[in-house]
């Protein structure tokens, strides 16, 4: 490795251990302010307005985005859009935080008096205590740090870093006391690969009008023209309308190397990958990475059969495992 390799590491492991370091600190200096902070957002009927300038107003928009997708209404307003027009867009009852790494940015500054005169509880995040926004904030979180990973001390990293990751904790907490479970987080991710994991069930996946099946009495011939028309690379063995077993292709295969004119009951595996419609595809999709296998059938909670899924139809869906 070159010296200029070197440095290129060596910067960025400054980089990650500046802002880990800092947001560990944050971490143990956390107190009963955070607390009230937590319970001022739940207890109050309308949203939590994140506010700022610069750097800050981007790590604003982050945390705007997570608490919406966590159960908690929030909105994004911009210091100095708010003061030239848009201070109507905060309405009565909503709980503002106001984010300033030096707490004396001259936008939020200017917002803070009006803020207070509308009767907005106003939380300031900030990173030092004696600034004119941590005086004049309802509740104030102290987010400080010794210095910006920037080599001149400058540009905000650090900072952000911190103020983003409390941000996220303000989340996760009021995501915990809201009871906000996997099933809700489903409504707020509709779409994408995540919305999918959470919404999408075998029921929407199976073909109704392709179901290789087989009894089995089936010759290897009739096992041979099932699974061609159904295109799965295997079929169902069908007993009184229950599962009993599937053929492969690969099962199809080892009884015509042995020159086999073995029936269906003969060749099928008696132990198939089975799940109900109403089970979700990505857990279905988890099964069949653990097994080794591509098909998946789907059937009525009473076990009657309605179909199969191929591993080919959960990556057309988009649709992953959960691990």
């Amino acid at each position: 490795m070159s010296s200029s390799d070197d440095t290129i590491l060596n910067r960025a492991l400054k980089t990650l251990r500046m802002e880990g370091d800092a947001i560990h600190r944050l971490a143990t200096l956390l107190d009963n302010s955070f607390v009230d902070v937590i319970k001022l957002i739940i207890n109050t009927k309308g949203r939590v307005v994140l506010t700022g300038v610069g750097k800050s107003a981007d790590v604003g928009r982050k945390i705007v985005a997570t608490l919406n997708s966590t159960g908690s209404p929030a909105l994004f307003v911009h210091a100095g859009d708010a003061v030239h027009g848009d201070l109507g867009i905060i309405q009565l009852g909503d709980v503002v935080l106001c984010l300033s790494k030096s707490g004396r940015s001259p936008e939020v500054m200017a917002l803070v008096p009006l803020l207070k005169q509308h009767g907005h509880p106003i939380i300031g995040v900030t990173g030092a205590s004696d600034s004119p926004l941590a005086k004049q904030s309802d509740h104030v979180l102290i987010a400080g740090i010794d210095a910006e990973a920037c080599p001149y001390d400058l540009a905000p990293t650090t900072s952000t870093a911190v103020q983003m990751a409390l941000g996220d904790a303000i989340a996760m907490c009021l995501m915990e006391i809201r009871g906000f479970k996997a099933e809700d987080f489903a409504k707020f991710h509709p779409g994408g690969a995540l919305g999918k994991k959470l919404t999408v069930t075998l029921e929407d996946l199976f073909d109704k009008d392709r179901t290789p099946q087989v009894n089995l009495e089936s010759s290897l011939q009739e096992v041979l023209m099932s699974m061609t028309e159904g295109r799965y690379g295997a079929t169902v063995v069908i007993q009184h309308k229950k599962v009993v077993g599937i053929i492969t292709d690969g099962d199809l295969r080892r009884a015509l190397e042995k020159g086999s004119t073995a029936i269906a009951s003969e060749m099928m595996s008696k132990n198939p990958l089975i799940k109900s419609q109403k089970e979700l595809a990505a857990n279905a999709a988890t099964a069949m990475q653990d097994l080794g296998i591509s098909q998946v059938i789907v059937t009525t909670e009473d076990n009657e059969y309605l179909g199969l899924v191929h591993l080919h139809d959960l990556v057309k869906e988009g649709v992953t495992s959960n691990k």
